[in-house]
């Protein structure tokens, strides 16, 4: 098994399903004592009892990304349970599509800043907050290809969220090499998990549609982004730094 991260401390927002579960899982393969954070406790309850079942180490914290005081407690008692905080990954985020720039609903938009973009920020603030008093970090934020890489009609809303995602972790990345934390991206295309799927649409049906919407003819797996999150938080990307690295097949290239 490989160790990359044996005795570190590693916390993921938005855990409980999806590429957030398959990233904690991923993380405590390789010897992390991970916190899996969400809203809804039941889910990560899920995600810890696979990371058990696997010989891991996990623990579960709800916390709403939305709420900054909620996303300063969740750092609190990953530091309290596990002893510290050793990277960090933003991964929480929701998908509202199907209007135009000019017919986008408010509530809609107002949900995906909120979560987000301003969701990242509260995590990072508090992340950046216990890792430079405490030797530095390594911080990734999950953004997406769409939005900062490629744009599509109907999609207004998430695309510009996620550009921003992707805009915000390149800034926060030169404000805070300075202070030992490396923060990087990591913008993934459709891939293994639910926001991937069209309304109503089923996983052979998203299948089919791939081999001619992608290059590569598929979706990415839970395990392709993982690796590429893995990567970005290990020591062997010390000197990645405000990247943004995208894992989508060729849809953007």
């Amino acid at each position: 098994m490989n160790a990359r991260f044996t005795d570190r401390v590693v916390l993921v927002t938005g855990a409980g399903s999806g590429l957030g579960r398959a990233i904690a899982l991923a993380f405590a393969a390789e010897g992390a004592k991970v916190v899996v954070a969400g809203r809804t406790a039941g889910p990560l309850a899920d995600t810890v009892d696979l990371i058990d079942a696997a010989g891991g180490t996990a623990a579960a914290v709800t916390a709403d990304v939305a709420d900054a005081a909620s996303v300063r407690e969740l750092v609190r008692r990953t530091v309290e349970v596990f002893g510290g905080l050793d990277v960090a990954v933003n991964n929480a985020g929701v998908f509202r599509g199907g209007h135009s720039a000019a017919d986008f609903p408010l509530d809609d938009w107002r949900t995906l800043l909120d979560i987000n973009v301003t969701g990242v920020l509260h995590a990072l603030q508090a992340e950046v907050a216990h890792m430079r008093a405490h030797g530095g970090g390594a911080i990734v934020n999950i953004a997406s290809n769409l939005g900062p890489h490629v744009r599509f009609p109907g999609l207004f809303g998430y695309q510009v969220s996620k550009a921003a995602v992707s805009a915000l972790t390149r800034a926060a990345a030169l404000d805070h090499i300075g202070d030992g934390v490396r923060i990087n991206a990591v913008s993934p295309g459709a891939s293994e998990s639910a926001m991937s799927l069209r309304p109503g649409e089923t996983e052979a049906e998203r299948e089919v549609r791939m081999k001619g919407e992608s290059p590569l003819g598929r979706i990415s797996s839970a395990a392709e982004v993982a690796a590429a999150v893995l990567y970005l938080a290990s020591d062997a990307a010390g000197s990645a730094v405000g990247t943004d690295l995208v894992i989508d097949g060729g849809v953007s290239a």
